[in-house]
C-alpha cells in the first residue's frame, strides 16, 4: 500500500480535466447503481430500505478475519465495494491509480470507523457514511496538485518495492547525496494495521498467509513481526549497551512473571531491531558518496514494561561505529508515553558519510 501510494504521488502526467471527467462518469454510474436497490449515497437525506446483511456485497471469510472487528460497518462496506468494483470495470491505465489512492483516503478518514490515537484503533460505529462525495473530494485535491505541479513535470522519481537493508541490489554504488527517513521505532506497534483495511479492500492482501509473507519482509520492530530464523540481532551481539536493555527487560519480565508468548519476545525483538538498523546502515555505505548527509527521525521508547530505550543515542553509536560522522541529535519534538504519562523524546540523529 505504502509503494502504490508513493507511486501515485511522484506520477503528474494525467489529464487533471480528463481525470476529473472520468471520476465523475465513475460517480454517476455507482449512484444509479445504488439508487437501483434504494440506497442513498447521502446519509442526512437518505430514505434507504432495509436492506439485511445477507443482500449487501461484504468480504469473504478470509479477508474479515484481517480486519480489525468493526473497522467498516456492512452498510459502508457495501458501497465502497460498488465503488471499487466500478473502478475495476472502467479501468483506465492513465487515471487508474489515481482513483484509487483517491478511494484509499476516502476509506480510511471519512468511511471507516477507524480512528488514530497514536495507534489505529476502532472509534465510534457509523452506521452509513457518504462514500461517494469523499472519494469525489480527494479527486479534486488531486486535480488542483497536478494542476500546480506542471511545471516540474520534467522533475524525475524512481519508487523501489523493496528492503532498505537489501539496497546495493536496487541503487548504483556511490550515487547518493543525502538520505531522510523515519524509520520504526523499537515498540508494540504492528504497522501493518495502520493500512490493513484499504490493503484489503483494495486487494493488496487477500488472506494470512499473504499478510504474513508482508509481515516478513519489514524489519523488525514489533513481537507481531518476530518469527523464527530471525538473524538481525548477530549484528548488535558487541553492542554492550543494546545487549544490558535486553537483559534488563527479560530480568523485568521474569521479576513482573509475565509469560505470554509476545512478552516472551520484549528482549529479542529489542536485539532484531537495532540489529536491523545496524544492517542497514551497513549495506547504505556502498551506495553514499563522500560527504553525503543522513537523518532519521527516531523516538525513545518505554513500551517493553518500561524499560526505556534511548532510540536516538543507539542509532548514534552504531552509527559511528560503522565510520559515520555523528554530526548531532537534534530534538524534533517530545510526546507522552501512554502507560507512564512521561515525556519522552523524539529526535532527528544526524549523520554524514566521510567516504
Amino acid at each position: 500500500m505504502m509503494c502504490f501510494a508513493s507511486q501515485v504521488k511522484v506520477n503528474w502526467n494525467p489529464n487533471p480535466d480528463g481525470l476529473m471527467k472520468h471520476a465523475r462518469v465513475i460517480a454517476k454510474r455507482v449512484m444509479t447503481d445504488l439508487e437501483k436497490v434504494g440506497i442513498d449515497d447521502i446519509p442526512c437525506f437518505q430514505s434507504n430500505v432495509a436492506l439485511s446483511e445477507d443482500r449487501l456485497k461484504s468480504l469473504n471469510s478470509e479477508q474479515m478475519k484481517l480486519l480489525l472487528h468493526d473497522s467498516i460497518s456492512p452498510l459502508p462496506l457495501h458501497k465502497s465495494l460498488i465503488l471499487i468494483d466500478t473502478l475495476n470495470e472502467c479501468h483506465e491505465e492513465c487515471y487508474y491509480g489515481h482513483e484509487t489512492l483517491a478511494m484509499a483516503k476516502a476509506i480510511v478518514n471519512n468511511i471507516s470507523n477507524l480512528h488514530f490515537g497514536p495507534e489505529v484503533g476502532v472509534g465510534m460505529k457509523k452506521d452509513d457514511a457518504p462514500v461517494i462525495s469523499p472519494w469525489l473530494s480527494n479527486i479534486c485535491d488531486m486535480t488542483r496538485d497536478i494542476r500546480d505541479l506542471a511545471r516540474n513535470i520534467n522533475t524525475s522519481s524512481v519508487v523501489h518495492h523493496a528492503d532498505s537493508r537489501q539496497i546495493m541490489t536496487l541503487i548504483e554504488e556511490k550515487s547518493v547525496d543525502a538520505v531522510i527517513t523515519s524509520p520504526p521505532y523499537p515498540n508494540e506497534k504492528d504497522y501493518t494495521r495502520t493500512t490493513r483495511l484499504e490493503s484489503v479492500l483494495l486487494g493488496f492482501i487477500h488472506d494470512k498467509t499473504e499478510l504474513r509473507k508482508y509481515k516478513q519482509s519489514l524489519m523488525r520492530s514489533n513481537t507481531r513481526n518476530v518469527y523464527k530464523g530471525d538473524e538481525d540481532d548477530v549484528w548488535v551481539a558487541n553492542f554492550p549497551e543494546i545487549q544490558r536493555i535486553a537483559d534488563e527487560i527479560e530480568a523485568k519480565r521474569i521479576a513482573l512473571e509475565k509469560t505470554s508468548g509476545f512478552e516472551r519476545l520484549y528482549a529479542k525483538v529489542t536485539k532484531l531491531y537495532f540489529g536491523g538498523m545496524t544492517r542497514h546502515l551497513a549495506e547504505l555505505r556502498r551506495i553514499l558518496r563522500p560527504g553525503a548527509k543522513l537523518a532519521y527521525v527516531v523516538g525513545d521508547q518505554a513500551s517493553y514494561l518500561q524499560v526505556m530505550i534511548h532510540t536516538g543515542n543507539l542509532l548514534a553509536d552504531i552509527g559511528a561505529s560503522l565510520g559515520y560522522e555523528v554530526v548531532g541529535i537534534d530534538l524534533f519534538r517530545t510526546r507522552q508515553a501512554t502507560a507512564t504519562r512521561k515525556k519522552l523524546r523524539e529526535e532527528v540523529v544526524l549523520l554524514r558519510w566521510p567516504g
